[in-house]
C-alpha cells in the first residue's frame, strides 16, 4: 500500500531525529500501539512461509518485531532468510507506512538456529577468564544472525549467580560482579560492532537481582539491599551501558521489595535513564506484563498490567501482543492512558529501525547465508573454548594426563554417550523441545506448524565415548556402559556399569546434566535444585564404580556446581566441563589425554552442602563463619572449592609483587605488577588474579575483590611479568549516605592464581580528599604482559 517514496521518513539525508518526527506524526494509534508489540514467527508463518491470510489479520497497522524467526522454526540458515524478506516486503509493500520490523532471536552461547553451531554454556566461557575468547564468540554470532535478517540478540545475562540452586546459573559469568562486567562488556562488544550496519543489538537481562531469588527458585522474590543492589547486582548492567553501548535492557520476572520489575519505575526510568542516560530499547521477558497480573497479583486486568509497564518505562512487549493489545487501543483512545507514553517508546523503536537502515536495506542475500554457517572457523573457535573452559579440580598422583596407549579403558556414565547433553538450555534443540512440550501441554495459544521436529544435536558432533576412542592407539579396548539416566531412580544398569570398569586399567565417569527446559532436564531455566546433589542415583553410580577400585576419573558435565564432597575426596580425578558445546567431547579428550594442558578456573565457588548456600568469596568480614567456633556444628564453613581456582598439568610460583605508587590519591590510579614462573616441565596456562581488600572505610567492605586478572601461556621454565592498571574509581563503594565514594584508606593488594591462593601481598595508602563520583568513568583496568629475560 505504501508506494512513495517523497515522504520525509523516506528520506535518508535526513536526521534520525527528523524522520522519527515525520513519521511518529503521520501513525495512528493502531500503528503506534503495533510499534510496541511482536509476534511469534509461527504466528504469522506455515510450513510453506509467510502465511498472507495471518499477516493481513495480525499485521495490518505494521509490527514492532518478530520473535524466534530461527528458533520457532525447523527451516534451515538459507530457508529461514528467505522468510525474513517476505516479511518485510509484505510490511513494506502492504502496510499503509511501510515500516519494516525489527527481528529478535535468542543468542546465549550461539544463535538459536537450525544449522548454527553451539558454543559451550556461558559458565564455561567465562571459566576460561578469556573475554577475548567472548568477543570472538559473539562476532561470529553476529555474522550468523545478521545474514538470515535478525537484529536483536536477548543475551548476555548479566545476572550474579550465588546460588547455585537456582537453574539457570548455566546462563552467567559467575558470582563475581567484576569478572561479568568485563566479559559481559566483551560480549556486548563482539555482539554489536562498530554500528548497526552489521551489528545485531545486545539485551542485558535480567535487570536486575534475578539470580537472588528466595530458595533459589525461579521468578521467586529477591532480598537484596540497597547497598549490595548498587554493588553487586546492578554494577554489570551500569557498566555495559556506559562502556559498551548496550542497546537494549530486559527487566527481570522477579519483584524486589514488593515491586516487580517489569513495573519499577525506579529500575527502568530513574536509575536506568535519569541516572545512567540509557537512550536504548526496554523489552519485556516473554509474557512479563501480564504476569503483573497472572502471577505477582500486581494488576487487576491486562491494561491496568500495560498501564503499569509503559508508566514505569517498559517499551516493547514481547513475544506477542498481549497486553500491548487491542485492549490498550481501547484504553488510549478512552483517554485512560496518555498518549504520550505510546509516542515515547515508539520514537526509541523508530529511532532504532531507522538506525539499522531498515527503511533503505530490508533484505538480506540467501545466497550468502551459506558461506557464513559453514564456515570451519566457527567449529575451530568452539574447539578452543572448550578447550579453554575446562576446569581441572583435582589430579592426585598426576593420574592425568592418560596415556593414549592404555591397554583398557571404561567410559561410563549417563553423559559418556550423549551429545544432546553436552548442550546449554538456550541451544536450539532445548528450545524446539520446549515448544513442542508446550504445545502438548497446552500452553501455546498459537499452534506450532505440525513440521516442527526435535533435533537432537548437529550431526557433526560426537560423544565423550566416541572422541575419547578416536584419541587411543589402536590396540587400546575402549569398554561403554551407560549405567543409569541422567535423572532416574532405576539402577538397572549398574551390574553392567561395574563390570566394565573392572575390566579396566582406569574408568572414566561421565554424569551431570541435562541441561534445557522440559520437565525431564535438570539444569536450566524452570529447573531450580534443592539437594545439590547429583540427579537420580548418579552419586550411587559413582560410589559403585569406585567401589571396584579401578581408578576413576570423574567428569562432570553439568550447568551448575554440585555439592559432592564425599565423591571428590574419594575420585583420584574431577573435571569440571560444564556444557562445552558441540566441539566438547573432543575438547574434553584432548585434555584427557594430555594434548591440551587444561587451564580453566572457576568462575563461581563449590559448596560442600546446599546449607551453606549462599556462599561466595567476595563476603564481609562477619560473613562465612559462625561465631564463636567458625564452621557449623554438623559441616565445614568452607567451600569444597573456592572461586578461582583450577589445576594444571604443570606448576606455577608468583614473584615480585610491585605496587606503583603505594601511596596514590583517591582519583588516580595503581600501577600492580607482579612475575608469574611455569616451573613445570608442560606448557599450560595460568589465570593471574589481583585482588584487594578496603581497611578503614567508612561501612564494612568485602574481604577481597577482584580488581583485575589475565590468562597467560608459558613454557617450562618461562617467566613473564604481568602489569595491571588499575584506576582507583575501581575500589569505589556505596557509604552510609548511598553516594558512591572513594575514602582515604588502606588498601590491601594480593595476587596469586584462585580466591584461596594469594601468596603475595602488597599495602596501597590512598591520600587526599573524600571523593564522591556521580558519574564514574573507569569499569574495567589495563592489562599487559611482557616476557621476562
Amino acid at each position: 500500500m505504501c508506494t512513495t517514496t517523497t515522504l520525509p521518513y523516506r528520506d535518508a539525508s535526513l536526521s534520525i531525529e527528523r524522520r522519527v518526527d515525520d513519521l511518529l506524526g503521520r501513525m495512528t494509534v493502531e500503528e503506534k500501539v503495533a510499534q510496541l508489540g511482536s509476534l511469534w514467527i509461527y504466528e504469522i508463518a506455515d510450513d510453506r512461509g509467510l502465511n498472507r491470510q495471518w499477516a493481513q489479520e495480525r499485521m495490518a497497522h505494521g509490527l514492532g518485531q518478530v520473535t524466534r524467526l530461527a528458533g520457532g522454526s525447523s527451516l534451515g540458515p538459507v530457508e529461514t532468510a528467505y522468510l525474513a524478506n517476505q516479511i518485510q516486503r509484505f510490511l513494506i509493500e502492504e502496510t499503509r507506512l511501510g515500516i519494516p520490523a525489527l527481528i529478535h532471536d535468542e543468542c546465549c552461547s550461539g544463535f538459536l538456529a537450525n544449522g548454527a553451531i553451539s558454543f559451550p554454556q556461558i559458565i564455561g566461557l567465562a571459566s576460561t577468564w578469556m573475554p577475548e575468547l567472548v568477543e570472538a564468540m559473539t562476532r561470529m554470532i553476529r555474522q550468523q544472525m545478521r545474514v538470515v535478517g535478525v537484529h536483536h540478540g536477548l543475551a548476555p545475562v548479566l545476572d550474579i549467580a550465588r546460588d547455585p540452586r537456582w537453574g539457570r546459573t548455566e546462563e552467567t559469568f559467575g558470582e563475581d560482579p567484576y569478572l561479568t562486567t568485563v566479559m559481559g562488556i566483551a560480549y556486548i562488544r563482539g555482539l554489536q560492532g562498530e554500528d548497526w550496519s552489521d551489528g545485531v543489538m545486545a539485551t542485558g537481562k535480567h535487570f536486575v537481582g534475578y539470580s537472588a531469588s528466595e530458595g533459589g527458585l525461579n521468578w521467586a522474590p529477591a532480598h537484596i539491599t540497597p547497598r549490595e543492589l548498587r554493588e553487586v547486582y546492578l554494577a554489570p548492567f551500569e557498566a555495559a551501558v556506559h562502556a559498551a553501548r548496550l542497546a537494549s535492557i530486559m527487566p527481570a520476572y522477579h519483584e524486589i521489595d514488593g515491586e516487580p520489575c517489569s513495573s519499577s519505575r525506579r529500575l527502568m526510568t530513574e536509575i536506568l535513564r535519569n541516572e545512567w542516560g540509557f537512550d536504548g530499547l526496554v523489552v519485556s521477558d516473554y509474557m512479563a506484563i501480564d504476569q503483573l497480573r497472572t502471577y505477582h497479583r500486581l494488576a487487576c486486568n491486562k491494561v491496568h498490567a500495560a498501564r503499569l509497564a509503559l508508566e514505569a518505562g517498559m517499551d516493547l512487549e514481547l513475544p506477542s501482543f498481549d497486553a500491548y493489545g487491542p485492549a490498550l487501543v481501547e484504553a488510549i483512545h478512552a483517554g485512560d492512558i496518555p498518549l504520550e507514553w505510546v509516542d515515547r517508546s515508539v520514537r526509541r523503536m523508530l529511532r532504532l529501525k531507522f538506525a539499522f537502515g531498515l527503511f533503505e536495506r530490508p533484505y538480506v542475500d540467501p545466497d550468502a547465508v551459506p558461506a557464513v554457517f559453514a564456515a570451519p572457523s566457527q567449529r575451530v573457535l568452539a574447539r578452543e573454548i572448550a578447550r579453554k573452559s575446562i576446569v581441572l579440580l583435582k589430579n592426585d598422583g598426576d593420574l592425568l594426563p592418560l596415556s593414549k596407549t592404555i591397554s583398557a579403558i571404561a567410559v561410563i556414565g549417563p553423559n559418556a554417550d550423549s551429545t544432546r547433553n553436552l548442550l546449554g538450555d538456550y541451544s536450539y534443540p532445548a528450545h524446539i523441545e520446549t515448544l513442542i512440550t508446550l504445545r502438548q501441554l497446552g500452553f501455546s495459544e498459537h499452534p506450532l506448524p505440525e513440521s516442527i521436529r526435535l533435533v537432537e544435536t548437529d550431526a557433526s558432533m560426537i560423544s565423550v565415548v566416541e572422541a575419547i576412542r578416536r584419541a587411543v592407539s589402536p590396540e587400546t579396548r575402549v569398554y561403554y556402559a551407560r549405567g543409569c539416566d541422567i535423572n532416574s531412580n532405576s539402577t538397572e544398569g549398574f551390574d553392567e556399569a561395574i563390570a566394565t570398569a573392572r575390566k579396566a586399567d582406569v574408568a572414566v565417569v561421565v554424569v551431570g546434566d541435562k541441561s534445557g527446559l522440559t520437565p525431564e532436564c535438570t539444569s536450566g531455566e524452570f529447573r531450580d535444585s534443592a539437594h545439590l546433589t547429583l540427579p537420580g542415583v548418579q552419586q550411587d553410580l559413582v560410589e559403585a564404580i569406585l567401589a571396584t577400585g579401578t581408578p576413576v576419573v570423574l567428569v562432570l558435565v553439568t550447568g551448575r556446581p554440585y555439592a559432592i564432597p564425599h565423591l571428590v575426596e574419594a575420585s583420584p580425578v574431577v573435571v569440571e566441563a560444564w556444557l562445552p558445546g558441540a566441539e566438547g567431547a573432543s575438547a574434553l579428550a584432548e585434555v584427557l589425554f594430555g594434548d591440551v594442558n587444561p587451564g580453566g578456573k572457576l568462575p563461581i565457588t563449590f559448596p560442600r552442602h546446599v546449607g551453606q548456600v549462599p556462599l561466595f568469596y567476595a563476603h564481609r568480614p562477619s560473613g562465612a563463619r559462625s561465631f564463636f567456633y567458625g564452621p557449623y556444628m554438623d559441616e565445614s564453613n568452607e567451600p569444597l572449592f573456592p572461586f578461582g581456582f583450577g589445576l594444571s598439568y604443570t606448576r606455577f610460583a608468583f614473584e615480585h609483587l610491585v605496587v606503583t605508587p603505594d601511596k596514590a590519591p583517591t582519583d588516580g590510579e595503581v600501577q600492580v605488577s607482579v612475575e608469574v614462573i611455569n616451573t613445570g616441565t608442560r606448557a599450560g596456562d595460568e589465570v593471574v588474579q589481583v585482588y584487594t581488600r578496603t581497611e578503614g572505610a567508612s561501612v564494612t567492605r568485602p574481604v577481597k575483590e577482584l580488581r583485575g586478572f589475565q590468562r597467560v601461556h608459558l613454557a617450562p621454565g618461562e617467566r613473564k611479568r604481568v602489569t595491571f592498571m588499575v584506576p582507583v574509581e575501581l575500589f569505589a563503594w556505596y557509604d552510609a549516605a548511598m553516594q558512591r565514594v572513594v575514602e582515604p584508606v588502606a588498601i590491601q593488594v594480593m595476587v596469586g592464581n584462585s580466591s584461596a591462593h594469594l601468596p603475595l601481598r602488597a599495602t596501597l595508602t590512598l591520600t587526599g580528599d573524600r571523593r564522591v563520583i556521580a558519574q564514574r568513568r573507569a569499569w574495567v583496568g589495563r592489562v599487559t604482559v611482557t616476557s621476562v629475560e
